[in-house]
Parts: C-alpha cells; structure tokens; sequence
C-alpha cells in the first residue's frame, strides 16, 4: 500500500488485501499473515485489522480458525443461478465435476404435520423420504432430504432403484417433468445437517426450501437442499426491466 499521509484504515487494508487475494499473492487455502504482522505491515491497531479481516469474512473471502488462523477460501466447486430450476447434478457436470449421490435414507412414511402444511396436503399423505450426499468429484457440496407422494411412484416401487439424480428419475423412469420450483432461500448454521465423513467440518449452509411442480402444478417433490457455504455458489441476475 502507497503512502498517502495518514495511517490507513480498516476498508483500505481489506481493500488491498482482496486485490492481493484476487492476484494470487494469497492463494485459494493460503493463510493470512498473523494480525501482529498485519499490524506492523500497516502500523495500525488488532482492533483495526480484525474489522478489515472481518469485511473479508463477510464477503466469503477468508475464514477464521481460532487458534489456527486465518485462510483463503478455497473457491466455489459448482456454480449455480436461481432463476432457472435445473438439476443439482446437472449444474455439477456443467460446472466440469463428477456429479456422485450417497442415500443415507430411502423410506415410505406418512408425512408429519409440519410437511403436510408446507406441501398443501392431507396429514395422511404418503412420501417417499430421501437423505443424500451429492458430491463433486468426491467432495461434498450438498445434504438433501427430499419427499415424493408416494402416488408417482410405481404400483412395486423398490425404493432402492433410486440411486441417483432425482430429477433424472423423474423425467427417465416416471415420465414426469418438473417445470416450476417456489423457494424459500435461507442462511443455516447447525452441527446436526451434515452426516458420514468429514461432516464435524460441515456447519454453514444456504439452505433452499423447495416445493418442485409439473407444468399442470402437481406437486412432485418437496426438497430441503442444505448447500455447503463455500463448495456451492449460486449467482442472480437482476435487472431494472
């Protein structure tokens, strides 16, 4: 940073530590230099550095590890956008990975109250419940229960032919197409989503509550996808039309 006569501040240090992120100076996995380094390299106060390391938190630049220290993300293994309904595996094999399903859970239940209400229908209703990993060339970018009316699936199900993408399921075994999500985006943090290896690492989520419909708005599935925060980004046109 450039002398300019005046000891700098917190959005001027996060201001050229995300150039230094963004030219390669701190690589994807790299850790920060310590604050007392930061301090020295600015001449400025810790309560300074940790409000310019804390914007670059807040922007999914960096995260803290107390007692370990400060790293750079690693960036995102699949890129999404929320206007348009696609197939999570889709968007992975888009994005250049390896899409791969682990089923935690195939089970036919009655739904619970809570889901009967979100869904719109009878407290007796029949689903099918999923839990699954789906992965990214191995690694984990998302935990997602889902429910199907058990009224779409075939008279002999077996819930164990359903081992891979739902929606390919859908469109290849059932003939049903999905054409209009409604969802519910949210910001979760819980050490009970994640399961099966490495989930202890596995806390922050964006979760995207979705009720999935055909063209003649049959319900076909209600999923609650919890995103990896950092494995999964999803990005949002928006214009003033």
């Amino acid at each position: 940073m450039q002398s300019t006569g005046r000891r700098p501040l917190a959005d001027d240090i996060a201001a050229t530590l995300k150039a230094e992120i963004r030219d390669g100076v701190h690589p994807p996995g790299a850790r920060l230099p310590t604050e007392a380094e930061l301090c020295q390299r600015f001449l400025v106060s810790r309560a300074t550095v940790r409000s310019a390391v804390k914007e670059l938190d807040v922007l999914g630049l960096v995260r803290t590890q107390h007692g370990v220290g400060t790293f750079v993300r690693t960036r995102p293994a699949v890129r999404d956008g929320l206007e348009r309904m696609s197939s999570i595996t889709e968007s992975i094999r888009a994005s250049g990975k390896a899409p791969g399903h682990e089923y935690a859970r195939r089970t036919l239940r009655e739904v619970l109250p809570d889901e009967a209400e979100r869904m719109e229908v009878p407290p007796d209703t029949e689903v099918l419940e999923l839990r699954r990993r789906i992965t990214a060339d191995g690694d984990v970018v998302a935990y997602s229960y889902d429910l199907i009316p058990r009224e779409l699936l075939p008279e002999q199900f077996d819930p164990e032919e359903l081992n891979g993408s739902v929606f390919h399921y859908f469109e290849h075994r059932l003939g049903v197409h999905p054409t209009l999500g409604l969802a519910r985006v949210h910001a979760v943090e819980s050490a009970h989503i994640a399961w099966g290896r490495g989930a202890s690492k596995h806390r922050l989520f964006i979760l995207l509550d979705q009720l999935h419909y055909d063209a003649t708005h049959r319900l076909l599935a209600y999923s609650r996808t919890y995103f990896i925060e950092g494995a999964y980004e999803f990005q949002l046109t928006r214009t003033t039309d």
